[in-house]
Order: structure tokens, then C-alpha cells, then sequence
């Protein structure tokens, strides 16, 4: 794992954008700890990072979105490994608030389910993509500040 981090951070803003990608889909991958490198061992802006890993970070959700909306529930729960409660839940907070729920995203692995589970119930795409780059963006924010508060 540790060479496939020093790939991404070798490639700077792309590398994030791409690490962020990874990580906001299905694939279980830390884009935090490649933004966190390149925070701390690189001349990178600190915006234009957030920027490219917020980008990546929603391509990869609407990614999630688009096999939901493809899919059945139970095909996805097989495929991608997730297990069936927690697609029910995922399911029934999107029935309950829409496309919003976009914003929850960024919550490792039940965040991937909630991607899923808009493109299954056929969320708003528009409302969708506002709410997953609102909710990814502030994460992203919070990871850089913190990561250079420390440094």
C-alpha cells in the first residue's frame, strides 16, 4: 500500500484527484493519507488539494450512484460486498430525506451504500451531486486544516 500511495503523491494534484476517485467508490482505498502526504512533504497549495480531492472524491460517488441506478439492490449487496442492513438502512434514510443524504457521503463504507442507494431509488442526480460535493468538500477542508494544524 505504502507504493501506492508514493504513485499518487508522485503525481501530485492528479494523484490526489485519482486517490480520491479511488477511495470515493467501491474500492477500499484512504485518499486522507495521500492528501496528508502531499500536505506534509510538498510545496502543494493547500486549496488546489482540497480542490482536486474534493473533485475526484465526488466522481467516484456519482460512479456509485450510476451502478446503483443499473442495479438491483440485492445485485449490488452481492457485488460490492455490502452487506444487506446496511443497504436497508442506506435505503430507507434516502426514501426518508432524497437526494440530500448525498452530504453523508464521505462516511467510510456506509457513505458508499448511500451512494448506491440513490441511484437505486433514482435520487435527483442534480440534488445528488450538489449534496456529495457539499459534504465531501467540508470533510476534505477539515483534513487539510487539521493535517496543517499539526505541521
Amino acid at each position: 500500500m505504502d507504493s501506492l500511495n508514493e504513485f499518487f503523491i508522485s503525481y501530485g494534484y492528479w494523484g490526489m484527484g485519482i486517490a480520491a476517485f479511488l477511495a470515493g467508490t467501491f474500492f477500499p482505498f484512504s485518499s486522507e493519507a495521500v492528501m496528508a502526504a502531499l500536505l506534509v512533504s510538498s510545496s502543494m497549495d493547500p486549496v488546489l488539494t482540497v480542490v482536486s480531492g474534493t473533485i475526484g472524491n465526488v466522481l467516484g460517488s456519482m460512479v456509485n450512484y450510476f451502478i446503483g441506478s443499473l442495479c438491483k439492490p440485492e445485485t449490488v449487496s452481492r457485488l460490492f460486498r455490502i452487506k444487506p442492513s446496511r443497504m436497508e438502512t442506506a435505503q430507507r434514510y434516502v426514501k426518508r430525506y432524497g437526494a440530500w443524504m448525498g452530504f453523508f457521503a464521505f462516511i467510510p463504507i456506509l457513505g458508499t451504500a448511500i451512494s448506491i442507494a440513490l441511484g437505486i431509488l433514482k435520487a435527483n442526480v442534480w440534488g445528488t451531486l450538489l449534496s456529495t460535493f457539499i459534504g465531501k468538500c467540508i470533510r476534505y477542508i477539515v483534513v487539510a486544516y487539521s493535517v496543517l494544524a499539526l505541521i
